[in-house]
């Protein structure tokens, strides 16, 4: 399953906080996208925070991979978690369905 993670920094990170947490959550994040967890991310534009769209077994493996990065076990950054699947209404437009 396709899963979006959008996460906040409710606080920006301090200079301390990211000399801390971001030489443990650069390496944790390559790999979650080396084994296949995170199968893209950006950061978003809004607010700080990053976007991973992940390919989970289900919402609460999502949460718990999430909740294992050292960000967010440190309390620094909350994720929200939106299921997403194929624009199934497309299906309409196709002639004979």
């Amino acid at each position: 399953m396709k899963v979006f993670a959008i996460g906040v920094l409710p606080q920006p990170l301090t200079d301390a906080q990211r000399a801390e947490i971001m030489p443990q959550e650069v390496p944790h994040t390559l790999k979650l996208y080396l084994d296949a967890k995170i199968e893209q991310f950006w950061f978003r534009q809004d607010q700080p925070g990053p976007i991973f769209l992940m390919d989970v077994e289900s919402i609460d493996q999502a949460k718990a991979t999430v909740g294992q990065m050292p960000i967010v076990a440190a309390g620094l950054a909350t994720y929200t978690f939106i299921p997403v699947g194929p624009l199934a209404p497309l299906g309409m437009l196709i002639a004979g369905k």
